[in-house]
């Protein structure tokens, strides 16, 4: 910085009025960094319990939260490749707001504890964890896009323990449903799957029906949404139905994390920074996620 203030250094500058510049281009510097800190910068993935809600951030990176009007960082990782979530994927929260996060840097899935720090499950045993259900048992779900399958983490006795439930093919996001069936999208031949309580592989979906899924979720009906980003679109398939564009357009980018809040369909779209709220008559509004703290 001292040779860049010796090159354009103004002559009717001293050295007391090139130190005040320094110190004044130094604060606009450290202001802009603190700002740009405190703003969405790649959000992946949502999960909501009661009025927060939780963002996964690729580029932050790390984990956003929004509660009460405010908007903070819940956990800072490091930039630094292989150190826990430097590139988390996925997010889940069970019904007691224990919350999951799906590492793809450090091929695990982490259980945040009660000071608010990242506690791995697996060992690094997933390869790139895209999705992350939570079932009754307090069991996890949760797809590999690397190895092609669904792993079942059992949280039951006193360290986790770790197999694999389904081969699936190119799995990404998963929810499980009121039958404790677990939806799973695929970027492989056949768009949407349902694998059972006994873990049988059903085939919802031939085919690519969609151009670049991302997540499913279900709702108490049993109608599934699908959220597109290729297709700028959130697709709606009704039990026994076909999958028929809901939501597409404006002001939606490229759509990828889906949750529930109430009645209303969650959307967190990256390249919009944002999150979107979509009510049954598919109105969609952006949602405040509240004042950067």
């Amino acid at each position: 910085m001292s040779q860049l203030f010796a090159i354009f250094r103004p002559r009717c500058l001293g050295n007391f009025g090139l130190s005040s510049l320094a110190l004044v281009l130094l604060a606009a510097i450290t202001r802009t960094t603190a700002v740009a800190a405190q703003e969405l910068q790649y959000p992946l993935a949502i999960a909501a319990h009661d009025e927060a809600i939780y963002l996964v951030d690729r580029n932050l990176p790390g984990v956003w939260k929004s509660s009460g009007s405010k908007l903070s960082v819940f956990f800072q990782a490091g930039k630094k490749y292989r150190t826990p979530l430097n590139a988390p994927r996925c997010v889940a929260v069970d019904g007691k707001g224990q919350l999951y996060v799906g590492d793809s840097a450090t091929r695990e899935v982490y259980r945040f504890d009660d000071a608010g720090q990242p506690q791995p499950l697996t060992e690094g045993k997933i390869g790139i964890p895209m999705g992350i259900a939570v079932t009754g048992d307090g069991d996890l779900l949760v797809s590999d896009l690397e190895i092609h399958c669904i792993w079942k983490v059992a949280r039951s006795g006193d360290m986790p323990t770790v197999e694999k439930y389904a081969d699936v093919a190119a799995p990404t996001g998963v929810w499980l449903d009121e039958e404790n069936r677990l939806w799973v999208v695929s970027r492989a031949n056949n768009a949407l799957l349902r694998v059972t309580a006994d873990k049988k592989v059903e085939v919802v979906v031939t085919g690519r029906a969609f151009e670049f899924p991302n997540a499913v979720v279900v709702d108490r009906e049993g109608t599934a949404y699908v959220s597109d980003g290729y297709a700028k679109a959130i697709w709606r398939l009704a039990p026994k139905g076909k999958p028929a564009k809901w939501v597409s357009g404006e002001p939606l980018v490229h759509p990828v994390g889906l949750a529930w809040r109430g009645d209303d369909l969650l959307v967190v779209d990256p390249r919009a920074n944002g999150v979107f709220q979509i009510d049954r008559d598919a109105k969609i509004t952006p949602v405040e996620l509240g004042t950067a703290q």
